[in-house]
């Protein structure tokens, strides 16, 4: 089986492994261009919060909501996969239910 974390980690590429470590390229994950560019999108905002060190508490859960759609697409575009979400504002793992 196949296992990826989604999360906005500062100078991540917004997709990772969590058992062999290392970011992959969203390019080359089997996602959909509209998915890969949602990603890409997710990350600079993301960086945004992280250099503002998180203080916007409205944006932090618009991020992490964005972060967590993004997770369930990915989870549909590759069933074959075990995908989760991670939050670095809040610097834990949030179910995707």
């Amino acid at each position: 089986m196949r296992y990826l974390t989604i999360d906005g980690m500062l100078s991540g590429t917004g997709v990772r492994n969590p058992f062999i470590g290392g970011y992959l390229d969203p390019k080359h994950a089997g996602f959909s261009p509209e998915l890969v560019r949602r990603i890409e999108r997710w990350v600079i905002d993301y960086e945004t919060a992280h250099y503002h060190q998180f203080n916007d508490e409205a944006e932090n859960q618009r991020i992490d909501q964005e972060g967590i759609e993004i997770a369930r697409q990915a989870q549909l575009q590759l069933p074959e996969a075990k995908v989760e979400y991670f939050s670095n504002a809040q610097m834990r793992k949030i179910d995707l239910l």
